[in-house]
């Protein structure tokens, strides 16, 4: 049959795809520390220090489920094969259909997989802490900023991430000034790196009474959320703290205490502040978790500046080092500058759907062909 021959080809040709998976995971050491890691959990003396136990079993798990689904992938591809090759056999076109959903798949879990692998930095598989700033326009960059921050909102709902404003400070009249958001999930971090940078609006401004074409730009800082793990040293005398009241929805407790919590570092004056947990300790601890992932990311910028400056690279700095543009009028198209990567469905951009500007970041920062 026809529509079967076109299956068994698109299958054929995705047993290269899928050996090339095997050699990128390394599907024995794989193996290997996995049970090394079952062999900790197993000794006698593995309770008597809980926090590592706890690491050692969230490692095991992780390590399991990767080789959960490449093993999925395998034995769905072979399986289907199977299928057609008996229902050729019984002249039955009546599996098409389940065949087809099922090559789809497989292609969807094959990219999913590959990117996976792509994601070998040091904090990947961290959570997410995003920082939103709107740029020089008043009302139209803190719109924007807001649309930013919906944005990501709902591409972690899309993709099964939860996320959580940690602090926000509404615009004079619409939209946001500012904003720190925590997206948690796996690799989450690994994802959104692809996103740091500047966002820039082409749009007619409904804030401009003669309707005019305005060009807006709000800036997002990816962080990794650090865990307790890592040591970084910041001395108490370093950090000057500040406390007042929460601002914003939030019932009945908000406004009654002064919970919130801002942090500033006196020697590289960075600020982090936490505005909605429910204590003052917890904002405290938050805020000092956000202090933390920036120094480290500072430490390392630095580094990379360092590497830069050996080999005579030279990076733009400010409002004109934009990552992205998102066009509304006279056309729509949204387009990564570092990429080339691009989009008409500019709606389904702003609903979430970032996963192939994502998907083309991760692909070409590992060939090393991102445009600067």
């Amino acid at each position: 049959m026809l529509e079967y021959d076109e299956y068994r080809l698109d299958l054929q040709g995705m047993e290269k795809s899928i050996n090339d998976l095997r050699d990128s995971l390394d599907i024995a050491s794989l193996k290997a520390e996995i049970k090394e890691l079952d062999e900790q959990s197993m000794a006698p003396d593995f309770w008597d220090d809980a926090a590592n136990s706890q690491k050692v079993l969230q490692k095991a798990k992780k390590l399991k489920d990767k080789l959960d689904a490449f093993e999925n992938i395998e034995t769905s591809h072979d399986d289907t094969l199977m299928m057609i090759e008996m229902a050729e056999e019984e002249n039955d076109a009546s599996l098409v259909d389940e065949v087809k959903k099922t090559v789809e798949s497989l292609h969807e879990q094959i990219d999913k997989m590959r990117l996976e692998t792509l994601l070998s930095g040091k904090y990947d598989d961290s959570n997410a802490i995003l920082t939103f700033h709107a740029g020089a326009g008043g009302t139209e960059a803190q719109d924007w900023c807001e649309m930013l921050i919906r944005m990501y909102q709902m591409w972690a709902q899309k993709n099964g991430y939860t996320s959580e404003i940690m602090d926000s400070l509404p615009g004079d009249e619409a939209g946001i000034k500012s904003c720190t958001m925590e997206i948690s999930g796996s690799n989450a971090y690994g994802y959104l790196k692809a996103e740091k940078g500047i966002h820039r609006l082409v749009r007619i401004s409904p804030f401009n009474s003669q309707g005019k074409r305005m060009t807006s730009f709000a800036s997002v800082e990816v962080m990794p959320e650090l865990d307790d793990s890592i040591e970084i040293d910041i001395r108490p005398e370093d950090v000057k703290m500040d406390v007042f009241r929460s601002s914003g929805a939030g019932g009945q407790h908000i406004n009654k205490t002064s919970s919130a919590v801002r942090l500033t570092h006196i020697p590289t004056g960075i600020v982090t502040s936490c505005q909605t947990q429910r204590s003052q300790l917890q904002n405290r601890e938050y805020a000092m978790k956000m202090l933390k992932a920036k120094l480290v990311e500072m430490a390392e910028q630095q580094q990379k500046e360092k590497i830069s400056e050996i080999q005579g690279v030279q990076t733009e700095n400010g409002w004109g080092n934009q990552i992205r543009s998102y066009v509304f009028q006279p056309y729509t198209m949204v387009k990564d500058l570092r990429t080339g990567y691009e989009m008409g469905n500019i709606q389904a951009v702003m609903d979430g759907e970032l996963n192939g500007f994502i998907n083309a970041y991760l692909t070409a920062a590992n060939l090393g062909t991102l445009k600067k």
